[in-house]
């Protein structure tokens, strides 16, 4: 019975079979050099050996179809691998040329003038001439304010400046009247003087004598009062010995009714006192006579004052008789001084005359800033006012911003070594992609962005890492935004500038 066996042989990674009967050559499949031979169907039972033999080849021409398509995916396999490394290789030198050339960020934005306008003077909104951004020119108007409170300003400022021309106009015909009668009266002026000042003389000499008498009388009521002085002093020592020669009466009486002294001691004691109340009294007599005395020196005092007082009255009255006449006189030898007096009340007026005049401008001006205009080219932004409500000055109305901008990127310091001012910049904007504006560096900041921030960091405590900082630099558009093409402040962008 012929027994059929195959053999399986494994070479470059390939499998070959070869199957042969036995008694028979054996049938290779592919080179048979290296194979190695695997009998199949060991321990098997044995089956049709026609129906295996076709099952046999069949799997052979399965197996060399296999290899061949195997074989042929080989090259293009290699040949995908090597254009990928290429297209490494080309995007690696691009990138690395790219990065010797050029310098971007995307740590940027766009920037620009924010002028907020804000009334000069107070007042109530009577109309409203501009919307949310709105593009307005400049000179347009915006915003009107009720113009009633400083047109009447303006007309009170006016009537001033118009009184103040009138006195100016009084003032000077006041200083051409003085010039006429500057020399008149000067000898009449001066005899009044003179006539003054002789009742002077003579009102001060009966002065004299008036103060005379009042020094007498001053001299006479001082003797009076010591008079009086000595007179209560007896009083008061004839007071005390009256009352010692009481109480020795009194204790010479209880001596007596005690058998210790004699009646005639007590009788002595009682005489005694009798004496001392009558020198007591007489002294009292003695005081109000002194007192009487000094009254009357009183009374020739008060006359004596009186006349005095009158005298200098008169003295008074014919100073200021002489004050008069010497003012008069003074008056006409002063017609120079008149003169300039006249002259300085005229300039006085004409300096009114500019503070009203400055006046009225001042209202102009205030009448003037009731209305607002747009100072410049832009588009209105945050617009807060409305008709009708109260402004104060300084108030934020809204905000005008121009068609100029600029971007400031936050470049990292290492990247400023070849940066300098002009070089050209490619700028990408995040909301125009596919968009590339033209610009070049304008200017860098004298600082980084930490060391302006709120809370710079402060780098002498603690532990310390180093952070690469940041440098604001300004890029300025070769063209600014169309209107396709709206760029507004905040917005994003990345800029690349080309440092070779």
């Amino acid at each position: 019975m012929n027994k059929k066996t195959t053999n399986i042989s494994v070479q470059d990674g390939e499998y070959t079979t070869t199957t042969r009967r036995n008694g028979s050559l054996p049938r290779t499949n592919g080179n048979g050099a290296g194979s190695k031979q695997l009998p199949v169907g060991v321990g098997e039972p044995e089956a049709d050996l026609d129906n295996t033999g076709h099952e046999y080849e069949a799997q052979e021409v399965k197996d060399t179809t296999t290899g061949s398509r195997a074989r042929s995916k080989r090259p293009v396999l290699f040949a995908v691998i090597g254009i990928v490394l290429l297209l490494g290789a080309v995007v690696g030198v691009r990138y690395w040329l790219h990065s010797r050339l050029y310098e971007s960020t995307d740590d940027a934005f766009i920037e620009g003038h924010a002028t907020q306008i804000s009334p000069k003077v107070s007042g109530y909104v009577q109309k409203i001439y501009i919307d949310d951004n709105q593009l307005v020119k400049a000179g347009d108007l915006l915003v009107e304010i009720d113009p009633r409170d400083y047109e009447a300003r303006l007309a009170q400022a006016r009537a001033a400046l118009n009184a103040a021309i009138a006195r100016r106009d009084a003032a000077k015909a006041g200083l051409a009247l003085t010039r006429v009668t500057a020399g008149a009266g000067v000898d009449q002026a001066s005899a009044g003087v003179e006539a003054a000042r002789s009742g002077v003389a003579q009102a001060r000499a009966a002065a004299s004598a008036a103060e005379g008498r009042v020094k007498q009388s001053s001299a006479a009521i001082s003797a009076a009062e010591a008079n009086v002085a000595q007179a209560q002093a007896q009083v008061a020592a004839a007071e005390a010995e009256a009352v010692r020669a009481r109480a020795d009466v009194l204790r010479y009486q209880t001596l007596f009714e005690k058998d210790v002294v004699s009646r005639q001691q007590l009788d002595q004691a009682t005489a005694t006192a009798a004496t001392a109340d009558a020198q007591l009294e007489a002294a009292r007599k003695r005081v109000a006579s002194a007192e009487s005395t000094v009254e009357e020196a009183r009374a020739a005092q008060g006359a004596a004052s009186d006349q005095y007082t009158q005298s200098l009255s008169q003295i008074s009255g014919t100073q200021a008789q002489v004050s008069q006449a010497s003012g008069k006189l003074s008056e006409a030898n002063s017609a120079p001084h008149q003169v300039a007096v006249r002259q300085s009340e005229v300039e006085t007026t004409s300096a009114e005359i500019e503070q009203s005049e400055a006046a009225v401008r001042q209202a102009e001006l205030d009448l003037s800033y009731t209305k607002i205009y747009a100072p410049e080219d832009g588009r209105i932004t945050r617009k807060t006012v409305e008709q009708g409500v109260l402004l104060q000055p300084g108030q934020a109305l809204f905000v005008l911003v121009p068609a100029e901008m600029w971007v400031v990127a936050n470049f990292k310091e290492t990247q400023l070594d070849r940066m300098r001012a002009g070089q050209q910049v490619e700028i990408k904007v995040d909301a125009y992609p596919g968009v590339i504006f033209k610009g070049h560096v304008d200017s860098f900041q004298t600082g980084t962005g930490s060391r302006f921030s709120l809370l710079p960091p402060e780098n002498a405590t603690g532990n310390y890492v180093k952070v690469v900082q940041r440098l604001p630099v300004k890029i300025v558009f070769d063209e600014q935004s169309d209107s396709e093409h709206l760029l507004a402040p905040g917005m994003s962008a990345e800029p690349e500038v080309k440092v070779r």
